[in-house]
């Protein structure tokens, strides 16, 4: 047996330190689904806040009709609070709750096939809560029937009201 000293023996060598780059293919799905799903739950978090919404309005809009405490003026301006809270609740348009007016009206149009703010008894939404009578032209039920259509239209996702100018 020959010496210890005489083996042509060399020092370990270690590997070389793995790269961080390219990552395992298990980190790109990650980097992949954290967006695509962080997204999906915010749409999904709007959507429901936002039927939330529309069905707290239904239930508040059938007390207020079924409310005898309340005269027909208040009625209105209560409702006409309600739709300005559905309308400030449903849009990420921030200007909603200052419009005023025939501007308001053009908004609550927005997501109706017909022009029934504008031109029909939800006219009286832009001026009645203003005033310290109700006009005798104003027909209470075709009101409510009229709001309990725009929640309506609110309510499916397909009919949005127009954006403001």
């Amino acid at each position: 047996m020959p010496p210890i000293q005489d083996l042509p023996l060399r020092d370990i060598h270690l590997p070389e330190t793995i790269s961080w780059f390219p990552p395992a293919i298990g980190w790109w799905f990650v980097a992949i689904l954290i967006p695509i799903s962080t997204y999906f739950l915010i749409a999904l978090i709007q959507r429901l806040r936002q039927k939330t919404a529309v069905k707290a309005a239904r239930n508040v809009l059938k007390q207020l009709q079924q409310n005898d405490s309340l005269n027909a003026l208040e009625k209105v301006r209560e409702l006409s609070i309600l739709l300005r809270r559905v309308a400030v609740s449903h849009s990420p348009n921030s200007e909603i709750g200052g419009l005023t007016g025939r501007a308001w009206l053009d908004y609550l149009d927005g997501s109706l096939k017909n022009a029934e703010f504008k031109n029909g008894i939800g006219r009286c939404l832009a001026d009645a809560p203003y005033q310290k009578e109700l006009p005798n032209d104003v027909d209470l039920p075709a009101l409510f029937q009229l709001a309990q259509t725009w929640l309506n239209a609110q309510h499916s996702t397909r009919s949005r009201p127009k954006k403001i100018a």
